[in-house]
């Protein structure tokens, strides 16, 4: 069985969820719960993916790509970035990268694969019927931005619980925000 494809994004008020290549805000803890979530796993013998255009890529400060613990995949129209570490994979499209993720070899390594941005890789990965859950992070304030995610889709998607996420509204210094988990509602893409 393939490992599950979930996307994994923060968004402010108007789906803003980046200016300038950077994240608009800085939420401690939400940073952390893209850790937790994008790091663990079931089976200890599995690692976690995560799927990140070229951009999203160089956004990441260099001292943290890349990002530990987690089996990093780039997609790039250029078959090799430069000055990519070895263990970095380069894939040429999303559907090259769920290509692999079914076959037997990665599947055995791979449980979830985690869709980290930028806005045309969550756009292809939304619209993808591998697409298993969203965990949207929205922050309930306006932030100026320059790139935004297209509104989930509620007649593909329904809201839903996971235990690994916190139900209440979360502080930290003058912000709320909410995590909030979609999952794809059979039969659609």
């Amino acid at each position: 069985m393939a490992p599950r494809i979930n996307l994994i994004v923060a968004v402010c008020e108007n789906f803003g969820i980046g200016v300038s290549g950077n994240l608009p805000w800085r939420l401690k803890s939400e940073l952390a719960f893209f850790k937790r979530m994008t790091l663990s796993t079931q089976d200890a013998a599995k690692k976690n993916m995560v799927i990140m255009g070229r951009r999203t890529w160089d956004s990441i400060p260099e001292k943290f790509r890349p990002l530990p613990g987690r089996v990093n995949v780039i997609l790039s129209r250029q078959p090799r970035c430069n000055n990519l570490p070895q263990d970095v994979q380069v894939f040429s499209s999303f559907e090259a990268v769920v290509d692999a993720l079914q076959q037997e070899s990665m599947a055995d390594k791979i449980e979830t694969a985690w869709v980290i941005g930028g806005s045309s890789v969550y756009q292809t990965a939304l619209k993808s019927p591998f697409c298993h859950r969203v965990y949207l992070t929205k922050i309930n304030k306006s932030y100026d931005c320059d790139t935004f995610l297209e509104p989930i889709e509620e007649e593909y998607f329904t809201r839903v619980q996971d235990p690994a996420v916190p139900q209440d509204t979360q502080v930290e210094n003058d912000t709320t925000f909410d995590y909030i988990v979609y999952e794809r509602i059979s039969g659609t893409s």
